[in-house]
């Protein structure tokens, strides 16, 4: 689960080109915030992976995963830790972290036909000890306690274009981080919609801010901007 606003696997923020929007008319609705897209499009990736083997598309690219790696090796995050990968997709970056050598994983996605993918993925790479549940974030009944580090790779920007209920989407979503993130347990976002600015000001609040991680960047009429934004909180109490 993973408009973003320029394709399904990614796109641009314009983070330095355009004035920073904190109100909650920062982007429209998108079929991207809807489960039947994200239905279909896993439907596709699995039969693809079923027909040649391919896992798909790795959102905001295999970088993403590298830099999110990157930060935990710095950061010590032991191998022992309880990890949530948040809105799983393809189960990619459960494979990279397994290999990693990260042992305490859990993926989650709404999306059913996402949940076969990834279990097929992890089949195909001798994991199927990782478990991958079928489960709304948003509507997890309190399930997703005691977690060392949440990671979302677009699942925040994907609620975010919800056609029905992005307002009160975003509320649950970082209500329901807070529950299942430990006390000083860590947080890692990548989002394609939202500025560094905007993710600050949308997780201040039971989160502090502990770093930015390099992401691609690019020039336009003499100004700065960042492909993606990718931060990293800690929760707090």
């Amino acid at each position: 689960m993973e408009d973003a606003a320029q394709s399904s696997h990614g796109g641009e923020n314009n983070s330095g080109l355009e004035e920073d929007r904190s109100s909650e008319e920062e982007f429209g609705s998108s079929e991207l915030g809807t489960k039947e897209y994200w239905e279909d499009t896993y439907q596709r990736e699995l039969e693809t992976f079923k027909d040649i083997g391919d896992v798909g598309e790795i959102w905001f690219g295999e970088e993403s995963m590298s830099r999110v790696l990157r930060w935990m090796d710095n950061a010590k995050i032991p191998e022992s830790a309880s990890i949530l990968d948040i809105g799983t997709g393809n189960g990619a970056f459960l494979v990279e972290l397994a290999k990693h050598g990260y042992k305490n994983l859990t993926g989650i996605d709404y999306s059913p036909t996402s949940v076969e993918l990834a279990k097929s993925v992890l089949q195909a790479e001798d994991l199927t000890s990782v478990p991958v549940k079928e489960m709304d974030f948003l509507n997890s009944q309190g399930e997703l306690k005691g977690f060392d580090v949440c990671i979302d790779k677009g699942t925040f920007d994907a609620i975010s274009l919800n056609p029905n209920n992005k307002t009160e989407g975003k509320i649950l979503y970082i209500q329901t981080l807070k529950d299942a993130l430990e006390d000083k347990g860590f947080f890692s976002i990548t989002s394609c919609n939202w500025t560094k600015e905007q993710l600050l000001e949308r997780f201040s609040e039971g989160f502090e801010f502990v770093q930015e991680l390099p992401v691609p960047s690019f020039q336009f009429g003499g100004q700065k901007g960042n492909i993606v934004a990718a931060l990293i909180f800690k929760r707090k109490h």
